[in-house]
């Protein structure tokens, strides 16, 4: 199967004022601590955090230890999940945690080949998956194929960087199922709790965020003219992250695209419950990084 990644979209116009100047430019994150202080909270939160691996051998972490223990990471391939912070121009962006007071930014460059697609809604998260390297404007053109303004990219200098190979939208399980319509189509990559395990290759992402919000139905199949893919071991309560496209449910549809394997009751029972309503399918499922509150 082509990468989960593969389907991009243009940069939405509604991410602008009306004078062209990018609205992400209203949230620049700001530095307000002293450098040692900061250097021992990252370095402490580094050694604790979660690190997996995704099913592109990429390691999996979290944006503040890119940031606080950024030589460690140079020439790895990471992927990490955060808020876009600011965009600097269409081909860059940058993301971090905020909630680690003083931490820099770390600067996002797009080289996937196709269009940077941010979320229209400042809460939504994107995941990125990249190599981690320090900044040289003149290496990234050539190596590329960019053309980069470098009154716009001076503070980024031999700064940590993320070359990415992919982004895609990463919004909440209850931001999916509260309004489906903005996302149908997209390949997003959700985090959450697995709950309701319906066989193995259909499970729910639990919502506890939003309060009203559903549950989000993961459906793990292999396309007919594809691949055929051996389905991952998932259990009850395991944190994990799933990449893939989603669609509304409609089981004559997935019948005809995809090898589902399911015997006749559990199709009725999930038509019955699940007719028409957001499903997540799945391209890749891997633990999550994000610790447990």
């Amino acid at each position: 199967m082509a990468n989960p990644f593969d389907n991009q979209a243009h940069l939405n116009a509604d991410t602008r004022t009306s004078n062209g100047t990018p609205k992400r430019q209203r949230r620049l994150f700001q530095s307000t601590l002293a450098i040692g202080l900061i250097a021992g909270l990252m370095g402490a939160c580094a050694e604790d955090a979660p690190v997996t691996q995704t099913p592109s051998g990429a390691t999996n972490v979290q944006t503040e230890d890119v940031a606080g223990e950024t030589e460690s990471y140079i020439g790895q391939v990471v992927t990490v999940r955060s808020e876009p912070l600011e965009v600097v121009d269409d081909s860059s962006f940058t993301v971090g945690d905020e909630q680690f007071f003083g931490a820099e930014p770390i600067l996002v460059i797009n080289a996937s080949g196709e269009p940077l697609l941010l979320p229209e809604d400042d809460d939504v998260e994107v995941q990125v998956t990249g190599e981690v390297r320090n900044f040289v404007i003149a290496d990234v053109e050539q190596e590329f194929g960019l053309t980069l303004d470098p009154t716009l990219y001076t503070d980024y200098e031999e700064q940590p960087v993320i070359i990415a190979q992919s982004i895609a939208l990463a919004p909440e399980p209850g931001e999916i199922t509260s309004n489906p319509e903005q996302y149908y189509g997209e390949t997003l990559a959700v985090t959450g709790e697995v709950e309701d395990i319906q066989s193995g290759s259909a499970f729910t992402l639990d919502e506890e965020q939003l309060f009203g919000a559903e549950d989000l139905l993961v459906v793990y199949a292999s396309p007919r003219d594809g691949v055929q893919q051996p389905l991952p071991a998932v259990t009850d309560g395991e944190d994990v992250a799933v990449t893939g496209v989603l669609r509304a449910f409609v089981v004559s549809e997935f019948e005809r695209d995809y090898d589902l394997g399911w015997d006749l009751e559990l199709q009725e029972q999930l038509e019955a419950e699940y007719s028409n309503r957001p499903v997540l399918v799945a391209t890749g499922i891997y633990p999550s990084a994000i610790p447990e509150d």
